[in-house]
């Protein structure tokens, strides 16, 4: 096979038609990861019709032969969102590592932000990829946080010696979004989720300001094939109807022996009482009760409460992944 040189190496936009592709180039790039062309379709229709209107602008690299042999996006993320802000990725295929395709990408998304007028730039890597780490410190990149992706075992979990910490406290009730919008209807069990939500997620640590969540997208949940309601486990203060606390199972698109926890958290006035770690252990049941292999989850390094969480019940951490910064200076450009 030849080398590949930035001579050869065709840089277009991104079409519908290579979803396949670059389904596969994540799988290759990130072979822990489960994606589809389905999921990733699915993602970007929603982020490119949020009402923020948030920028969406992606590229790949083609050999001489066609083959996508590399990727790069430039996009606003409405959770996080900032006029200036943009967060950018960047993939290339193991076999074309080192040949000038990455660098090809990046000078190409550095153009468009810089045209753009960027003012923050994040991206990121795992803390095991030093070729990407220097990559990143090379265009000025900083690190801001650390997330970890933690891995549980479902079917050699024990449940026996957390079987008091799965009784929720007096007061208090689990039941799943399933089963609160038969008991209340559909809209009513939906606003109550987004109340708890809103609120859980309040003190989610992250890169910058949480974006507030429009409601009307957050039900666009119900639309997405990863969503499982009956997963969504939800702690009822029966005193007053609030979702004092909640946690989410999600599916994955490629994978069907594996789950992905969304949010877990307990709003502020319903803290310390093991509403989460409950919540959590309930999870863990329903995804034995499913035949899953493992449940993932991510937090960041500085969210000590659900890191001891997890590490209680056996989760293990994967290598962290490194999420970098780049500000733009006072003057214009980069030297």
């Amino acid at each position: 096979m030849s080398l590949l040189t930035a001579q050869n190496v065709k840089i277009r936009d991104f079409a519908d038609a290579d979803y396949p592709a670059l389904a596969a180039l994540q799988q290759a790039v990130w072979p822990k990861q489960t994606v589809s062309a389905d999921s990733l379709q699915h993602d970007d229709q929603e982020l490119q019709a949020h009402p923020v209107k948030p920028h969406f602008w992606r590229i790949v690299a083609e050999d001489e032969g066609g083959r996508v042999v590399g990727a790069a996006s430039a996009v606003q993320w409405p959770g996080m969102f900032d006029p200036h802000r943009y967060h950018a990725e960047l993939s290339v295929l193991p076999e074309a590592e080192g040949q000038g395709v990455g660098r090809a990408l990046a000078e190409a998304v550095w153009a468009h932000l810089q045209e753009r007028g960027a003012r923050e730039i994040l991206a990121g890597t795992q803390e095991d990829r030093p070729r990407g780490l220097t990559f990143l410190a090379h265009w000025g990149f900083a690190e801001a946080m650390r997330f970890f992706d933690n891995v549980l075992d479902v079917q050699t979990f024990d449940p026996a010696p957390f079987a008091d910490a799965a009784q929720l406290a007096p007061g208090y009730r689990a039941v799943s979004l399933a089963d609160l919008s038969t008991e209340l209807g559909a809209d009513a069990a939906w606003a109550a989720y987004f109340a708890g939500f809103v609120q859980a997620r309040a003190d989610v640590p992250r890169t910058g300001e949480a974006s507030p969540v429009v409601e009307s997208e957050f039900r666009k949940r119900e639309t997405n094939p990863q969503f499982w309601p009956e997963a969504v486990l939800l702690a009822v203060h029966e005193p007053t109807g609030e979702i004092a606390a909640l946690t989410e199972l999600w599916l994955e698109p490629a994978d069907e022996s594996r789950l992905t926890t969304g949010l877990t958290g307990t709003a502020r006035n319903h803290r310390r009482l093991g509403l989460a770690l409950a919540l959590k252990l309930k999870s863990i049941e329903q995804a034995r009760a499913r035949g899953a292999a493992k449940i993932w989850t991510g937090n960041a390094s500085t969210n000590r409460p659900m890191l001891n969480i997890n590490e209680r019940l056996g989760f293990v951490k994967e290598p962290a992944w490194i999420e970098m910064q780049w500000f733009a200076p006072q003057s214009e450009g980069k030297e």
